[in-house]
């Protein structure tokens, strides 16, 4: 008789662990305790809760709105991410990738958002909301097309990216670690960056020190103990908490009905499409780390929880969403792989945008101890990339010219920001997008080598003896991603 599934341990079967038939569900789709399920969820709001509040620190000011009206965006935001991120874990009907996928508000989008609304006030938020919703729907209706991009996906293009995730995510990590702002005269001070230091030295400890549930938490322990240890230094206040009202449900349209204009649409669909992009490339990047590959199929409802998420946002005066790829890295840290973590994050976020009181407490940690942690996540994205990558042949074909080219290129714009500065802006929102521009250039050279002029007898294509096995062994091709052998934990 064939021997029953196992999933290596990690700790996260909880009450729902056995199916009834007596296999072991996928540790995607088990549960845990109450107390572990709402630690772990808020170990995943604690990881990014800078990253969804940062867009709408930004686009408020540039268009005009005060402190009052800007903090409602950070609250709506917030609010809007989590029913973004549940559409994600718990889905309905085709909607939902129904993996430990947490989303947010898009980064991608804030340049063009501040170009459109630029000094127009609540005039600016309503066009900007306007054209989120046409980019919406209109992802939402490319979605059956737009996930067959998956075929194109074999591990050499697959590791290239989830490497250039994790690369990209490490400059906002060390921007943290300075002390998040630029303009301030103790940005990159010692205080600052020891502090940093100090919460990775505390991270590594616990990782290393704790056993069990406790050291699948050590981030969110570490991000307390750092901010404990803030508190004397004077490196954060309460103020946040003292002027945070009680509770603030997000009105909908609370800036005016939205207004739809031809350019700033146009803008937000391109917006849309990077987002799309950089999304399935998380997808999966998080569907090889959980050992639950991600196909055509959950990529497609991943989407349309994306796109639909981004419709629905301005409603409630949120923006697009989109992947966060730090909660990526915290899932491959923690080996905590339950949807249901992630879908009481959703739950923690929603409940945030409802009670600013308890969203101000959050955000009582400081960036340079958010940095430190940050070090630590966004390296296990890349180190995930790394692996990928390991197994994916380099030494057939031309899969190391692939990964030389789509690293390099997808590196300009952390390496060097101002590379692109005499390109038209329009051009900007894909090209300062490493991800996407790796992502791109990657698909385009696995076609290039492996897909065109095969009838002809390319000589780029390797040999017979180079391509033996699957196209996920030798990474080339268009299958799926297949899962790598478990690991041992």
């Amino acid at each position: 008789m064939a021997a029953k599934p196992r999933y290596p341990s990690d700790d996260n079967a909880g009450p729902d662990a056995d199916d009834g038939g007596g296999d072991r569900k996928h540790p995607v789709d088990q549960s845990l305790p109450p107390v572990k399920l709402f630690t772990s969820g808020l170990q995943h709001v604690a990881a990014m809760y800078a990253g969804v509040v940062a867009p709408p620190m930004i686009v408020g000011p540039a268009v005009g709105l005060s402190a009052k009206d800007t903090a409602f965006l950070m609250g709506a935001s917030l609010f809007t991410a989590g029913i973004a991120t549940l559409l994600q874990t718990l889905g309905f009907w085709k909607i939902g990738a129904r993996l430990p996928f947490v989303n947010g508000v898009s980064f991608a989008g804030v340049t063009p958002m501040v170009a459109i609304g630029k000094d127009r006030g609540a005039d600016g938020i309503a066009v900007i909301f306007g054209a989120i919703i046409v980019a919406g729907i209109l992802g939402f209706l490319l979605t059956p097309y737009f996930c067959k991009l998956v075929r194109f996906f074999p591990p050499v293009v697959t590791g290239t990216v989830i490497t250039l995730i994790g690369l990209s995510l490490l400059p906002v990590a060390y921007r943290w670690a300075q002390g998040g702002n630029s303009a301030a005269d103790d940005y990159g001070s010692m205080k600052n960056v020891g502090m940093a230091a100090l919460t990775l030295a505390i991270v590594l400890a616990l990782r290393k020190l704790l056993r069990g549930f406790l050291r699948q938490i050590a981030i969110l322990l570490g991000l307390v103990v750092g901010t404990v240890v803030a508190i004397p230094l004077g490196m954060t206040g309460f103020d946040a908490i003292k002027n945070a009202d009680v509770i603030g449900f997000p009105t909908p349209f609370h800036f005016g009905a939205p207004q739809f204009e031809i350019a700033a649409i146009i803008s937000m669909c391109v917006v849309m499409l990077v987002c799309m992009t950089e999304s399935t490339a998380d997808m999966l990047a998080l569907g090889r780390i959980v050992e639950r590959p991600a196909d055509e199929r959950t990529i497609e409802g991943g989407l349309r929880a994306d796109t639909l998420g981004s419709a629905l946002s301005p409603l409630f005066n949120g923006f697009m969403c989109s992947a966060f790829a730090q909660n990526v890295g915290l899932v491959a840290m923690t080996k905590v792989r339950s949807r249901f973590v992630v879908a009481a994050a959703g739950g923690i976020l929603v409940l945030l945008g409802l009670f600013p009181v308890a969203a101000s407490v959050i955000a009582l940690v400081p960036l340079p101890v958010l940095g430190g942690a940050g070090i630590a996540l966004f390296g296990t994205v890349a180190a995930s990339g790394i692996q990928t990558l390991a197994a994916a042949a380099l030494e057939k074909g031309e899969n190391s010219l692939i990964v030389a080219a789509s690293v390099g290129i997808g590196l300009i714009p952390i390496a060097a920001p101002e590379f692109y500065h005499a390109f038209p802006k329009d051009m900007l929102v894909v090209l300062d997008s490493g991800i996407s521009t790796g992502c791109i250039v990657a698909i385009a050279l696995n076609l290039a080598f492996y897909h065109m002029g095969r009838k002809g007898g390319s000589p780029t294509v390797p040999s017979e003896d180079d391509t033996t096995g699957t196209a996920a062994e030798t990474g080339s091709g268009t299958g799926t991603v297949s899962a790598p052998t478990p690991a041992t934990h």
